[in-house]
């Protein structure tokens, strides 16, 4: 496809533009290493690279035009420049422009919040195909245009490979697109110009600190997603966790609330909860559904909520959500041949990991033994180590501590600083086993019949990074295997 200068640039603001030509555009990029003839090259100040320092590679390899915040230097007659203020505000407009303001035309929902974003979202773009619609998402674990799936590297694709995606998408006859959309995103502006239907807010504990330094910046840019929803969009927001409602304080959008405790526009409870699954009344009508936990009742009002607000009917509704089933790395179950069953989830935070543990806690019995296998992720948020060790703790049988994805730190030297976090009292109840396959092995050997082990912090992912290497790991699989040998 290609567009006239003219149509990528049209309502930018900029402060000086050199050049008159107007010619075809081919594509729209950032990386200096995409751009080929007939592009358009943006240069971004980026957290690591700055695009100013490859401007001059970008002209050399046929960029027609070039949008800065600081002109290059050098004569370049066939080029056409544009300086702007903000260079990542300019991209995500030439990029809407160039794909056709593509999010305009889907009802786009967005997913915000510290855990539940994947499980919230995917639910969502699964109802909604279960409900015959055509529907797109984009996630953690997977981008899917209907039911053709694309592998994704980010929670949140750049800008201009989302409006990309949308396009795809309002090509294959999609309604809908639904997609998770992390603090790191809205902070480095990759969903800037695109047109939300609306918004969800599942909830927000510590994390990522290591990138926005305080826990009031991390609200803040989560806030920030809620305050650019334009005036015809919904914000759902959940009311059982405090700062809900402060989502909710400046946006435009309607305001919906859902809780499972409070007063809100959408209420649930658990009627029964097992391990296969549980009795669920939402909104005043009962089903059945294999999912486990609050958090997932939580996750599923969410759902529904944001159904209701899209104008899908009730009863369709649930009995579409009747059919749904968890969501890969997300309180996955199996169970042994001699009765212990095995549970794989992804929480890699303190309060996912207490949300994990507290819906184990409340379906097992006094007789049965919940033994926990958890790490942490190397060159990430430190401050939340200790605090993950002591939630195992206090809500474990027993503990071992073991390595996440190091990446390029020394893993004793987190599991020290997790257990920074146990008391002196309750260090009989925690084991540490560097090597994640073995720690998995141990756990599945102690364990008796009718017990519990939860592998937690990796859920869906395949790989362990160790020194800047990935190599094949998948939890689930590790735990069947110790499982079929017993």
């Amino acid at each position: 496809m290609q567009k006239r200068l003219s149509e990528c640039i049209k309502g930018i603001d900029y402060n000086e533009k050199i050049g008159d030509a107007d010619p075809f555009i081919q594509d729209v990029v950032f990386d200096s290493r995409a751009v080929g003839p007939h592009s358009v090259f943006v240069a971004v100040r980026g957290t690591r690279v700055d695009g100013h320092k490859f401007m001059q590679d970008a002209i050399a390899d046929g960029a027609l035009a070039v949008i800065c915040e600081e002109l290059p230097e050098g004569n370049h007659p066939n080029v056409v420049f544009l300086k702007v203020d903000n260079a990542q505000k300019a991209l995500a407009k030439a990029a809407a422009n160039f794909y056709d303001s593509p999010s305009s035309k889907l009802k786009l929902v967005g997913v915000t919040g510290t855990n539940g974003k994947t499980t919230i979202a995917t639910l969502l773009y699964n109802t909604a195909r279960l409900l015959g619609y055509k529907a797109g998402l984009c996630s953690t674990l997977a981008n899917y245009i209907n039911d053709r799936k694309l592998e994704t590297t980010h929670t949140t694709p750049d800008v201009v490979t989302l409006n990309k995606l949308m396009k795809e998408m309002i090509e294959a006859g999609c309604d809908y697109c639904f997609m998770e959309v992390s603090s790191h995103a809205v902070h480095q502006g990759r969903v800037d110009g695109l047109t939300f239907q609306g918004g969800i807010f599942s909830n927000i504990s510590h994390d990522h600190l290591d990138y926005h330094k305080t826990f009031d910046e991390y609200i803040r840019v989560k806030k920030k997603f809620f305050d650019d929803l334009p005036e015809n969009a919904f914000a759902l927001v959940n009311v059982d966790d405090k700062h809900g409602r402060v989502m909710l304080q400046n946006t435009r959008a309607t305001h919906k609330t859902y809780s499972l405790r409070e007063v809100a526009s959408y209420k649930a409870r658990i009627v029964e909860g097992l391990f296969e699954g549980m009795q669920l009344s939402l909104d005043g009508e009962e089903f059945w559904t294999p999912f486990v936990g609050r958090f997932n009742a939580s996750n599923l009002l969410a759902v529904y909520g944001a159904g209701r607000e899209l104008g899908w009917e009730k009863k369709e509704l649930l009995v579409a959500m009747s059919q749904l089933k968890s969501v890969g790395g997300r309180f996955e179950t199996v169970r042994s041949r001699s009765g212990v069953t095995g549970v794989v989830d992804y929480a890699h935070t303190p309060d996912a990991l207490k949300n994990v543990l507290e819906a184990i806690n409340n379906i097992r019995r006094p007789e049965q033994t919940l033994i926990t296998v958890v790490g942490a992720g190397g060159n990430r948020d430190t401050a939340k180590r200790p605090v993950m060790a002591a939630e195992a703790v206090k809500n474990s049988s027993k503990v071992i501590l073991t390595s996440d994805n190091p990446r390029d730190e020394e893993p004793q030297s987190i599991i020290d600083q997790m257990m920074e976090g146990v008391e002196f009292a309750e260090r009989i109840k925690v084991l540490t086993i560097l090597d994640r396959r073995e720690a998995i092995r141990t756990a599945c050997t102690i364990a008796q019949p009718g017990d519990i082990v939860l592998v937690a912090g990796k859920g869906h992912e395949t790989y362990q990074e160790i020194k800047g290497q990935r190599s094949h790991f998948d939890d689930r699989e590790i735990i069947k295997e110790f499982f079929d040998q017993q």
